[in-house]
């Protein structure tokens, strides 16, 4: 077929022996060139370096090739690497296909080398089949506007807003409270910059009063969006203030979102470990009751000596709990640590007692946890099945431990007060996340596209979470991940347009008589109907389009299909894997 007669060129990497230890590189070289006759065929001990794609440009040039096959790695790491590399020669990016032989192959087969080797060079024929049938694409440009939308008031909110601002970007900052700053603005003294948090809140809305290009709404909420990336169309709903003015809807136009909607605290079960009791509170409630001063650490009326605190309450749960938070909270440790040195400061007479399953006091917090040893906290280490047991001790309560630093000892310690140290939970935002459409993980925190190589975008263009909406963190972490949020929304939106990938759901006109089935599937409400000539069909919203695909199995027609990934494409890498398992059958 005329297809076939494109020029390929095949460059399979060595991966400094990531690859070649487990694969045969060099026959999968032969008989790639053997079978199918590509116009190149190369091996190369990193395709990524500077060499390798030096000489990938001079072969695209002198040999004029129309198609470009890279077997090496995840697609997640080099994908846009080969591609700017290919722009650079001439060569459509979009003609270029990856094939992964290390993840999908070597690693996988790291014990059976001929296996490993025959996979390895099917995977690079269905990679070539594809790239034979494969289109000259041009990316999906669309206008931006330079204004940005930020969901969240809190410290990661305030910060972004401010440096968006700062690089020339209209902001509009929507805080569902009626005050700025989440729970910082709660916060006694922040290790280790020694300021309060509500200083640091007062900071940042001083600075954020200043900056005439940023709109703070109070109150207020998304309730509706609609549009694409560079263009969103929204609608904020202020609350009705208590003079009885009725609520407002204020309609705004924006390039890109950022959600920093925060967190919310886990709060413990009745009777978990005693709680609803008087003498056992959560770690927040025992910060603002550390913040109220005086000259005795009390609680309702009785002073306060003796300290227990709880540690992973609320986090690393079982799976027999239900809707259990599986992760660990990470903050809590070094929270807790502080709180107990704070306290020892303030009120020397007291001690506290630190019943824990892993101390993660990581980084610099690690500083907290050798200061809260050194000032006399104790700390008892129990086992994941076998936690304390919090009992009712006349006034006091005990704290009954076995604890593993003294063999499994059972331990029996008196406290004024119990401290549960709660870690965090994903905020109740049904209607936000409805709206956007964001994706949840499983411990139902926002996810993010990739936690290394895209930590802050999400599968809806244009719009990015930060801060602890994506999972525990502490103010310092919660600040860098919106400044990368930042980074990322102002670089698409300072230029005026923005580039999409053309990989797209497209309709055969000829063959489309609109059943709606493609339009229900659409995740992303992407299809809608359209007249043509004397019938209506589908047709596709490039710019919301995300090409998952979803739309193709309904359709009876086959008149649904995906750019780069055509029927004919997926049946041509199909047949090549078949052959092969033939043969081995």
């Amino acid at each position: 077929m005329e297809e076939k007669k494109k020029k390929i060129g095949v460059y399979i990497c060595h991966c400094g022996g990531n690859i070649s230890d487990h694969v045969d590189v060099e026959e999968v070289r032969r008989r790639i060139e053997k079978e199918y006759g590509v116009t190149v065929a190369k091996t190369s001990m990193f395709t990524c370096s500077d060499a390798s794609q030096n000489d990938m440009i001079k072969d695209i040039r002198e040999q004029r090739l129309d198609g470009l096959v890279v077997a090496s790695c995840s697609p997640k790491l080099h994908l846009t690497t080969f591609r700017n590399m290919s722009t650079r020669a001439g060569l459509n990016p979009f003609q270029y296909v990856q094939v992964n032989i290390r993840e999908q192959c070597s690693w996988a087969h790291s014990d059976d080398h001929e296996g490993a080797t025959c996979k390895a060079a099917n995977l690079v024929g269905a990679g070539i089949e594809k790239t034979m049938r494969q289109e000259a694409l041009q990316p999906i440009r669309v206008t931006s506007v330079k204004k940005v939308l930020v969901i969240g008031a809190g410290i990661a909110g305030m910060r972004a807003a401010l440096e968006l601002a700062d690089l020339g970007v209209e902001v509009f900052l929507v805080e569902r409270e009626a005050a700025v700053g989440g729970r910082v603005a709660q916060l006694g003294e922040i290790f280790p910059a020694g300021k309060h948090g509500a200083e640091l809140i007062a900071m940042l809305l001083a600075e954020i009063k200043q900056r005439a290009n940023i709109t703070l709404f109070l109150n207020a909420e998304l309730s509706e969006k609609s549009g694409h990336i560079g263009e969103f169309e929204l609608a904020i709903r202020i609350k009705a203030p208590a003079n009885g003015r009725p609520e407002e809807i204020v309609r705004i136009q924006v390039g890109a979102i950022v959600v920093a909607s925060g967190f919310s605290e886990y709060e413990p079960k009745p009777g978990e470990f005693a709680y609803g009791q008087s003498g056992v509170v959560t770690l927040s409630e025992f910060e603002r009751l550390l913040q109220d001063g005086g000259e005795k650490l009390a609680h309702e009326g009785r002073e306060v000596k003796n300290i227990a605190f709880i540690y992973c309450v609320g986090s690393r749960q079982g799976a027999e709990v239900e809707n259990a938070n599986r992760y660990c909270s990470r903050f809590c440790c070094s929270t807790a640590t502080h709180l107990a040195v704070q306290t020892k400061k303030k009120f020397p007479g007291t001690r506290s007692y630190h019943f824990y399953r892993d101390m993660r006091t990581y980084g610099k917090f690690e500083s907290l946890y050798e200061e809260a040893g050194k000032t006399g906290s104790l700390f008892l280490r129990f086992d994941e099945k076998r936690p304390p047991r919090v009992e009712k001790a006349g006034d006091s309560w005990q704290v009954i431990v076995h604890d593993l630093l003294t063999g499994g000892e059972e331990v029996v310690v008196e406290a004024d007060l119990v401290v549960l140290v709660t870690g965090m939970m994903a905020r109740p935002n049904d209607g936000l996340t409805q709206v956007l459409k964001l994706p949840l993980g499983a411990d139902r925190f926002y996810n993010e596209i990739h936690p290394k190589l895209r930590p802050v975008e999400t599968v809806i263009d244009g719009v990015y979470i930060t801060g602890s909406c994506q999972g525990p963190k502490n103010a310092a972490e919660s600040v860098v991940s919106s400044l990368a949020a930042v980074s990322k929304a102002a670089a698409l939106l300072v230029k005026g347009y923005i580039d999409l990938q053309p990989f797209v759901a497209y309709v055969k006109n000829e063959l489309c008589v609109w059943c709606g089935k493609c339009a229900a599937a659409c995740p992303y409400s992407a299809i809608e109907k359209t007249p043509y000539g004397d019938k209506e069909i589908a047709r596709v919203v490039d710019v919301l389009c995300k090409g998952c695909g979803a739309c193709l199995p309904p359709c009876p027609l086959d008149a649904t299909q995906l750019k780069g990934y055509t029927d004919e494409q997926i049946e041509a890498m199909i047949d090549v894997l078949a052959r092969e398992a033939a043969h081995e059958g």
